[in-house]
């Protein structure tokens, strides 16, 4: 091993810290290096610039990316597998791939994100970075408690490993078997989804386990699902927990962890080094400037199995690049939803997220949730489903007009209706991300 003081709270200090106008510059320099390679080693990037009438030579400033068009998740499913296995996205020949992850594939065909070894070590020491940062040493055990049958998340425990940890694949286990290994091995640290957290915390107290006084968790790793960064999910968590809860962002598209949070969950922290990212209007595609609403569209700078050039994630959000109190210098993003997800009532955009954050704040409920998205007299309605504690004397009708009340107050619209459940009457508890939403929609309500 090596000896990297572990008292200094940076992984790389240099490149942590680093003045944007720094590492703005070392962005532009990785930019026109990488649009080049996609169109001297991509066929789909040299037809496509060659039909938007751009060069890589066009680039003088970051700014001039503006210049090239937008991909998405249907270029990658229209591309994948043609002209040869990786399909025309894909940059290197197959040989120098050592990797593949692929979506989940809830939108669709799943679709595969090759990594060369190169692209996948500077991955893997990118994940290192964000374990530093959240305070794992190598004197803590690690469970890594995610997928890892094809799932891009799943290689990061190497990054854990790298950093010196004692490293558990733990997997999907039934919630049973990770209990056993949480009782008896007693990890430190633990990276699950935000609603699995929850619930695997609510089953240890069910088994007669006290997750503060007889477990060793002191930071839990969140990711997959937008709880995380939802104020009210995380003091939950940590409250059931006697945790830190810290959330990481990472897409398939491009590699496990991409932005993580520090010790002041103020936003994200991308790896700027990595990823250049805009964010443009929804309706119109328009650049916006750092701190306005839109979706999210990344740019790879270093990944040169599959360069992804402006991808637009469909995760809506901002970034902010003010300087954050932690003391680095790289950007943080802030994830507002999905835009898949996003719904309208009444004029009123509104995020699941925004759902969550009620729910969760509400005395008297479990924190589970159910939405359903429907259509009545041609226009756009939405109604929640929740759980009541097994302890709640409060009748149903009496906790669905707390919930009501609570979210005109939040979000400005009310929900149809709030239909209450007993403890455990929602099938909404999941080992991986859990599914809240249910769009029974029939028109056409694109955003």
């Amino acid at each position: 091993m090596s000896t990297r003081d572990i008292n200094n709270k940076f992984w790389n200090e240099e490149l942590e810290t680093m003045p944007r106008e720094e590492l703005e510059k070392n962005q532009l320099e990785d930019l026109k290096e990488i649009v080049k390679f996609a169109y001297d080693n991509a066929p789909y990037y040299k037809r496509s610039f060659d039909e938007a009438g751009v060069k890589p030579e066009d680039i003088h400033a970051l700014a001039d990316i503006q210049k090239f068009p937008f991909i998405n998740k249907t270029t990658q499913r229209d591309t994948q597998g043609v002209g040869s296995f990786l399909g025309e996205l894909c940059a290197v020949p197959e040989e120098d791939v050592v990797f593949i992850s692929t979506s989940s594939g809830s939108t669709g065909v799943p679709t595969m994100s090759p990594f060369t070894k190169k692209d996948f070590d500077e991955f893997q020491d990118t994940e290192s970075r964000w374990f530093w940062q959240v305070g794992m040493r190598p004197n803590d055990r690690y469970v890594h408690a995610l997928n890892f049958s094809l799932y891009v998340g799943g290689p990061d425990v190497i990054g854990a490993q790298n950093l010196g940890a004692l490293c558990i694949w733990g997997g999907t286990l039934p919630s049973e078997r990770l209990l056993f290994i949480l009782k008896t091995y007693q990890p430190t640290i633990i990276w699950t989804s935000p609603s699995y957290a929850w619930q695997l915390g609510e089953k240890a107290k069910k088994a007669g386990i006290d997750p503060k006084k007889d477990l060793s968790i002191k930071k839990i790793i969140v990711a997959g699902e937008l709880g995380g960064s939802i104020d009210a999910t995380r003091k939950s968590i940590e409250d059931l927990w006697g945790a830190e809860v810290y959330d990481f962002y990472g897409l398939s598209d491009i590699f496990g962890a991409c932005a993580a949070q520090c010790e002041y969950h103020d936003g994200l922290h991308i790896a700027e080094n990595h990823i250049l990212v805009e964010t443009v209007d929804i309706h119109t595609g328009e650049i916006l400037q750092p701190g306005e609403v839109g979706e999210l569209v990344f740019t790879t700078l270093r990944k040169h199995a599959r360069p992804l050039i402006r991808f637009k994630t469909g995760d809506i959000g901002y970034i902010d690049n003010t300087p954050c109190k932690c003391g680095r210098t790289h950007g943080r993003i802030h994830i507002n939803g999905r835009k898949d997800d996003m719904f309208i009532v009444s004029a009123v955009n509104v995020f699941p997220s925004d759902i969550e954050a009620v729910i969760r704040e509400l005395d008297g409920v479990t924190g589970e949730y159910l939405i359903r998205v429907f259509e009545k007299d041609f226009t756009c309605k939405y109604s929640v489903e929740i759980e009541k504690n097994s302890d709640n004397p409060a009748s149903d009708d009496s906790v669905a007009e707390t919930v009501s009340a609570a979210l005109k107050a939040r979000i400005g619209v009310k929900p149809y209706k709030v239909v209450v459940h007993p403890d455990g009457g929602l099938d909404t508890r999941s080992e991986h991300k859990s599914k809240r939403i249910i769009d029974e929609r029939k028109l056409d309500y694109t955003i």
